[in-house]
């Protein structure tokens, strides 16, 4: 078999793994096998396997901190605490919740990303909808979902995907926000708006309009200060152009340490409730990225991309947009995105271009369950919480959700 074609073959039956878990195999467990599977086969050499496994360092940062954060914010109460704020904020209208909740996590997407959404914010509306008596949570729990990938390019640190594709080349922060806030407010608007209308029958029940608000321990209130400090270190990084992994790494030990030094705790109550099959996943997606990458394939894409240039900016700026989109849902964001993202670094192209690329990789993982990183841990934190959401009733909302917002937001950005 040629060597190329046996890496397709490989890459394709990993990514197909970790989207449809076969057997009920953890997604980890695909992704490394079809690396270790192209190391052993000699289709990528050890230094290259190496080279791409190094090249998700700030992502492994990234999300060790963020997961730190949200075990030690979980075990200390603290979305309990968020809950019932919440709940009585809404005052017994579930439209109020919704968009309460739809608000919370533009702001907990836009400063700590859409991975953090999926963990941080997930298990607080779950205990939201525990705390409000709420009979179908769902409508609440998708907010979750949605929000995390369609507000995930307000700024540079909402996704890490955009640390991937622009790399080096990243915008600084005034550059971005005149480049994306229009197309940013226009996908939170849109999918919002359509969300909403695909719940409103399952809004119409009745919730708590007051419950009591748990006392806030000690631990919990260096939970939150440790998040809003994350934030704040997030957005000065940012700002100078700094990588994000190392400053979201550190704050997240030293939140946790406080935390279990203060109450006295055992360490293992943390580090074992934290998602860690993550890590060698997004490990094993940069090692098979590598070798696809050696078998010429990012040139291939590189010269398509300049060679659509030639017709039409808008017809350009459409088509890439929703292929880079369903790519996205047929191989997860994350390695799509490692590949578009070297695509746009090699290949020169117009910065119109590259943001339509960002947005397909950002917004299209909105039609799947398993388009992107975040929306597989929003799937691992239902999982904690007893609920299951099947693809279908996922890919039957995200047909009409993820399409229109994505159309609308290509427009915005090519306005």
């Amino acid at each position: 078999m040629n060597n190329h074609l046996a890496v397709y073959l490989i890459a394709f039956l990993s990514i197909a793994g970790v989207i449809i878990r076969p057997f009920k195999i953890t997604e980890y467990i695909w992704a490394v096998s079809g690396a270790l599977l192209l190391l052993i086969c000699g289709l990528i050499l050890p230094v290259d396997a190496f080279s791409g496994l190094s090249k998700g360092n700030d992502v492994y940062l990234f999300l060790t901190g963020m997961m730190l954060l949200a075990e030690t914010a979980r075990e200390e109460k603290l979305f309990d605490w968020l809950a019932a704020h919440a709940t009585n904020l809404a005052k017994g209208f579930p439209y109020r919740l919704f968009m309460l909740i739809y608000l919370v996590g533009v702001i907990v997407t836009a400063l700590l990303s859409n991975d953090a959404t999926a963990v941080v914010l997930t298990p607080a509306v779950a205990a939201a909808a525990k705390a409000a008596n709420v009979k179908k949570p769902l409508p609440y729990l998708l907010i979750c979902a949605f929000v995390a990938n369609a507000a995930s390019f307000v700024l540079p640190i909402s996704n890490p995907a955009n640390l991937v594709i622009y790399g080096k080349y990243m915008p600084s922060l005034l550059r971005w926000l005149a480049q994306y806030m229009w197309p940013s407010l226009v996908s939170i608007i849109v999918t919002y708006l359509l969300l909403l209308l695909t719940q409103r029958s399952a809004l119409k029940q009745t919730i708590e309009n007051k419950i009591e608000v748990p006392t806030l321990s000690l631990g919990g209130k260096t939970a939150l200060l440790g998040i809003i400090a994350t934030a704040v270190i997030l957005l000065v990084a940012s700002a100078f152009n700094m990588q994000l992994g190392l400053p979201t790494a550190v704050a997240g030990i030293i939140t946790s340490a406080v935390v279990i030094l203060n109450a006295r705790k055992n360490p293992w109550s943390v580090i074992k409730g934290v998602s860690w099959s993550v890590l060698p996943l997004v490990g094993g997606l940069f090692i098979i990225v590598e070798a696809l990458k050696n078998t010429g394939l990012i040139n291939y894409l590189s010269a398509m991309l300049q060679q659509s240039l030639a017709g039409s900016t808008t017809v350009a700026v459409g088509t890439s947009g929703f292929i880079i989109a369903l790519a996205c849902n047929l191989a997860n964001n994350l390695p799509v995105g490692l590949i578009a993202g070297s695509a746009v670094q090699t290949g020169h192209l117009p910065e119109l271009i590259k943001s339509a690329l960002l947005i397909g990789v950002d917004l299209g993982p909105n039609l799947s369950i398993t388009g992107s990183l975040a929306t597989i841990l929003w799937l691992v934190a239902l999982r904690r919480e007893g609920i299951i959401v099947k693809a279908w009733t996922f890919l039957k909302l995200g047909l009409l959700i993820m399409t229109v917002a994505l159309a609308f937001t290509l427009a915005a950005l090519w306005l």
